[in-house]
């Protein structure tokens, strides 16, 4: 008896493949989720702990309202699978008083309704005295920031999918796209083949040739986290927030969080040589730890006592460092998710949610066409 064709096939399951799968199967898609590496892997970019969320968005206000919805969907997978997906210990972002951080964070508050406190120097050591800001740079302190944990979210993610009956595969490496009529193919690097209507392309830096295809330049950046053993008990959650600080001398914005169980997380924002998914050195030298701990030592006195160990992650970055999602160009039977420039983990719930809309309906509620592809003239 011949197996009918999946609905959808969502291929990676990293943190906007396993909730796009989760969401695709809730609302009924007989749904398939393929991986190329081991379940709770940490090889792609989906992964390193925590992630900083918050809504006042400096990179463009456009991102808000995604992030709101986004907001409800975390609280809603966190309560039913009963796993703490966020940590809302306040986000803190520093810089000058003009600089873009401040300025669109204000920016986007302001538009949207945000709460927010504006803060000067002085008012940050008052408020976190373990904190050392320049008398020149100001904060915008937002108490509804945070941090989104990858591991956790992904996990409770494929729990929802495969409760709502989607079918899951772990190390299968995907070959192709071939046509079958009315149908397509996902072809698999053995051979195999799997019959879908609609495929979702979730995979991160691998989708690197694909973008190249049709028309989307992609550039992979190395970008180094390391976490610290702090020699202070200041550092926890309870009474420091995550943070970004933007300011002069480094070779990018400085962000990390407290100590959640494994050490103080700190890593420069957007920095780093370009790479490749195949080639990405995933050893960690001096020369991305002494940087990193004498800025965050300078930032955070004591944060940064002891190095405890490093993680080599990737960013897929485009040109306007803005996310890309849509339909192929030249196929509407396609949904694709990439280009996240290191900035798109918190918005993984709402991505699935879009990713999903795009397979059942061939598109969303959702205002994403300042995302699509075809912004670079994308086509084949």
């Amino acid at each position: 008896m011949t197996r009918a064709p999946y609905d959808a096939v969502v291929v990676g399951l990293g943190g906007m493949g396993s909730a796009a799968l989760a969401r695709s199967a809730e609302r009924g898609l007989r749904v398939l989720g393929l991986e190329r590496f081991a379940r709770g892997h940490d090889l792609g970019a989906s992964s390193g702990k925590s992630r900083i969320i918050r809504q006042a968005y400096f990179e463009d206000s456009a991102y808000v309202p995604l992030l709101l919805r986004a907001y409800d969907l975390w609280y809603d997978v966190s309560t039913r699978t009963q796993l703490e997906v966020m940590n809302l210990m306040g986000v803190l972002l520093v810089g000058s008083e003009g600089g873009q951080v401040v300025r669109g964070s204000l920016e986007s508050a302001r538009l949207h309704g945000l709460a927010v406190e504006h803060l000067t120097a002085a008012e940050i050591v008052q408020r976190f005295p373990m904190m050392r800001p320049r008398q020149d740079e100001v904060g915008v302190f937002e108490r509804d920031g945070g941090a989104v944990f990858p591991e956790v979210a992904i996990d409770a993610h494929l729990r929802l999918a495969e409760a709502a009956g989607a079918d899951t595969r772990f190390g299968v490496a995907v070959d192709g796209i071939a046509e079958r009529g009315e149908t397509l193919a996902v072809v698999l690097a053995d051979g195999e083949e799997i019959e879908t209507r609609r495929i979702a392309l979730c995979q991160g830096p691998w989708l690197q040739p694909l973008f190249a295809q049709i028309g989307v330049p992609l550039v992979i950046q190395r970008n180094v986290q390391y976490w610290f053993k702090p020699g202070r008990p200041d550092f926890v959650p309870e009474r420091m927030p995550g943070f970004l600080v933007s300011r002069p001398g480094l070779p990018g914005p400085l962000y990390g969080f407290p100590d959640f169980g494994g050490g103080v997380k700190a890593a420069f924002h957007s920095h780093g040589v370009a790479t490749d998914p195949e080639n990405l050195e995933r050893a960690i030298s001096d020369d991305d730890l002494v940087p990193l701990q004498n800025a965050l030592e300078e930032w955070m006195p004591g944060a940064g006592h002891e190095p405890l160990h490093g993680k080599a992650c990737m960013y897929s970055n485009t040109p306007d460092e803005h996310f890309v999602i849509g339909l192929h160009p030249s196929d509407s039977r396609i949904a694709i998710a990439g280009g996240f420039s290191g900035h798109g983990f918190k918005f993984a719930s709402v991505v699935g949610e879009i990713v999903s809309d795009l397979l059942a309906e061939g598109g969303t509620r959702h205002d994403i066409a300042f995302l699509s592809p075809l912004r670079f003239g994308a086509g084949v």
